[in-house]
């Protein structure tokens, strides 16, 4: 089998990449009023310009109480003329541009957003304070008519692709997870039960767009808690998308926003740093409890890439390697093992042309150290941290 090179282009679904590296969604805080600003258009042209193959744009949220918070896009008309000057300056740059679209469920922030949020059961959030309502049948079906319009939206707003938002224990992760789902409806109980709501979105937005644009979903390989959704789990649901055929790629992730954040992240915790961020009484308890939450673990590169093998072995889908990869044996690596694409972030938000200076220098070093405290300034609007 010939290896293909990381920086030749590759087909998605209906698109080809210039390249097989994709800037993996961050939650930027740039877009107040839930409106594409000024500066998330230059974010994305930077990275555009630094060499990615795709840049996406996070978190576009598909209904007001899916946003984790306020200023968090909500992909509704008033959007479009925002989103079209940032597709535009993305395409300027010769690059691809994807809409991350989805609904928070759970980790929604409800004081924020005016609106209480929705998961598979209640739940209580400890960043707003507020209990998560049970979503009900004509809220799943609402939600899932809500992710295809924002996917033709997307289309609209001339987006090569969307990604749907599955994993984090938002929304439909937290249907997939039997920690958090405690049903006893048709949505609760057998896997088959608690994927019914990712495979109908998926579905659900495959006959809205059709062919017109690559369809990508971030799923959660492992939940990373006790009770959760874990990798055997995950293949199988894998395997219902692919059997659907709903989804061009999957990009494969782990960790729960709402219980255990660093289980995707890896490497410090910076507690401190969160706890000055916020006002009291939040910030007393994040000192006390922080680290109770936030879990320190080992950073290494490709460190999701033991449990993606398992993927890679039962599908023919493409997939995308994400989590620590920041230098050019590391990508070289993911292309040996059968992985179609590379997302990067943290890397990426560090050196926005990291990629064009590794294509010059293969040899060329990524300056990030992983300490992680890029997901605090995200508060500060002042950087960004994975969606």
């Amino acid at each position: 089998m010939t290896v293909p090179d990381v920086f030749s282009p590759a087909r998605l679904g209906p698109l080809t990449l210039r390249n097989r590296v994709i800037k993996a969604a961050t939650f930027e805080h740039m877009a107040p009023g839930a409106l594409v600003s000024d500066d998330l258009i230059e974010f994305h042209r930077a990275h555009a310009a630094g060499g990615v193959g795709m840049t996406t744009v996070a978190y576009c949220a598909v209904a007001p109480e899916g946003r984790t918070e306020r200023d968090q896009i909500l992909m509704r008309p008033e959007a479009l003329p925002g989103l079209r000057r940032l597709t535009e300056a993305v395409h300027a740059e010769g690059a691809a541009v994807s809409a991350q679209i989805g609904h928070a469920g759970p980790v929604a922030n409800g004081r924020s957003n005016g609106v209480h949020g929705l998961g598979a059961s209640v739940f209580f959030n400890p960043m707003s304070m507020q209990k998560i309502r049970t979503a009900t049948a004509a809220d799943i079906e609402r939600i899932t008519k809500a992710h295809a319009d924002a996917a033709l939206l997307a289309v609209e707003a001339g987006f090569d692709a969307v990604e749907i938002h599955m994993g984090h224990n938002y929304f439909t992760s937290s249907f997939l997870s039997p920690k958090l789902n405690r049903r006893k409806d048709g949505f609760g109980g057998s896997l088959a039960n608690r994927a019914k709501v990712a495979l109908g979105v998926a579905r659900a937005v495959r006959e809205a767009v059709g062919e017109r644009i690559a369809i990508l979903a971030k799923l959660n390989m492992d939940d990373g808690v006790s009770g959760g959704l874990r990798p055997g789990e995950s293949v199988q649901v894998a395997a219902w998308l692919e059997r659907d055929g709903s989804v061009d790629a999957l990009e494969l992730t782990a960790g729960s926003s709402l219980l255990n954040p660093m289980y995707l992240f890896r490497g410090e915790a910076p507690v401190k740093e969160f706890a000055e961020v916020f006002s009291q009484p939040l910030r007393a308890g994040i000192k006390l409890g922080g680290k109770k939450f936030l879990h320190a673990y080992p950073y290494r590169e490709a460190f999701l890439l033991e449990t993606a093998r398992l993927f890679r072995a039962e599908l023919r889908l493409p997939l995308v390697l994400l989590g620590g990869i920041t230098g050019r044996a590391t990508m070289d690596k993911a292309m040996a093992e059968g992985f179609e694409f590379v997302a990067m972030a943290r890397a990426l938000l560090r050196e926005p042309d990291l990629l064009e200076r590794l294509q010059k220098d293969p040899a060329t070093p990524s300056l990030c150290t992983h300490c992680n405290r890029c997901m605090p300034t995200t508060f500060t609007k002042t950087n960004c941290v994975l969606a």
